[in-house]
């Protein structure tokens, strides 16, 4: 399958040139075709950012909903209809800050979804101020002294929960990227893949030149050994890319939730009867 059958027409993409964001769409669209998944298939959720807006420039179903609420929608859309390959995707601000809590739970609840998280260490939609993964000293123009808080490390967070998958890759190097979001996309249960990139314009720190002197990749690495991957995962001197964790086979949210038991048939093509649900809605009517 070409990747071009992702592509939208005629469309203006709001990123700055050079950003990190303009690579990791062209990875995703070119592991989506090359996994041959139809872009009908499809499901794209994100909630506010400059990353959150990536759904807007691929050919497929998109669902783009509150900051930091893409993690509940996805989980409900992957219960509606499991044949779908749906993928949560916005920053490190949406997913780790306003997020966080989903996040935590959406890993715990382990439903059959990839998480991708553009994580470029700043707001870049809001124009710079510090985000959850902002290292210590980063001085911005909220942060005029520099951030004194200790960065959000969702790797180290998920290993601790027993997520299903944990990644993490750069967006400069597409090739090793593409190889883990199949990864990621081909496990069973919740894959997180958090994704280096940089912001050009608001992140000068944390440039395609610093991750490359400040990064290096996992070699000879048992993606089995939970503590292991949880030592690497708290590194800080250089940190690693790669397949940190995967955790022995478990059922997915869709499997526990009980909901396809006795039927296979989606949620989404079920009966309706209004007027058990109106019995039911009814239950709930405060007596005043």
């Amino acid at each position: 399958m070409d990747a071009k059958v992702f592509d939208m027409k005629d469309i203006d993409i709001a990123w700055c040139p050079g950003c990190g964001n303009f690579p990791i769409l062209k990875t995703l669209k070119r592991t989506l075709a090359e996994l041959q998944i139809k872009p009908t298939d499809v499901v794209l959720v994100s909630g506010i950012g400059q990353a959150a807006k990536i759904p807007h420039y691929f050919k497929t179903n998109v669902f783009n909903g509150l900051h930091g609420r893409a993690l509940p929608a996805a989980t409900a859309i992957k219960a509606a209809n499991p044949a779908l390959t749906v993928i949560a995707e916005s920053g490190d601000g949406d997913m780790y800050g306003e997020g966080g809590n989903h996040f935590i739970h959406t890993i715990r609840r382990n439903p059959n979804i990839t998480n991708i998280v553009h994580d470029n260490m700043v707001y870049g939609l809001t124009k710079g101020q510090a985000s959850p993964t902002s290292q210590k000293g980063f001085v911005t123009p909220v942060q005029v002294s520099g951030v004194f808080l200790e960065p959000f490390n969702p790797l180290a967070v998920a290993i601790a929960l027993n997520a299903s998958f944990v990644a993490r890759a750069f967006a400069g190097d597409m090739e090793r990227t593409a190889d883990i979001l199949k990864q990621a996309i081909e496990h069973k249960g919740y894959a997180l893949v958090d994704i280096f990139q940089p912001c050009v314009t608001f992140n000068r720190l944390n440039s395609i030149q610093w991750f490359k002197e400040h990064t290096y990749n996992l070699e000879d690495h048992d993606p089995s050994d939970r503590q292991k991957a949880f030592e690497k995962a708290t590194e800080t001197e250089k940190l690693p890319l790669g397949v940190f964790y995967k955790s022995p086979q478990k059922p997915s949210f869709e499997e526990n939730v009980g909901i396809y038991e006795e039927k296979q048939t989606p949620l989404y093509e079920r009966y309706l009867d209004k007027k058990e649900l109106g019995n039911l809605l009814e239950t709930f009517k405060i007596q005043l």
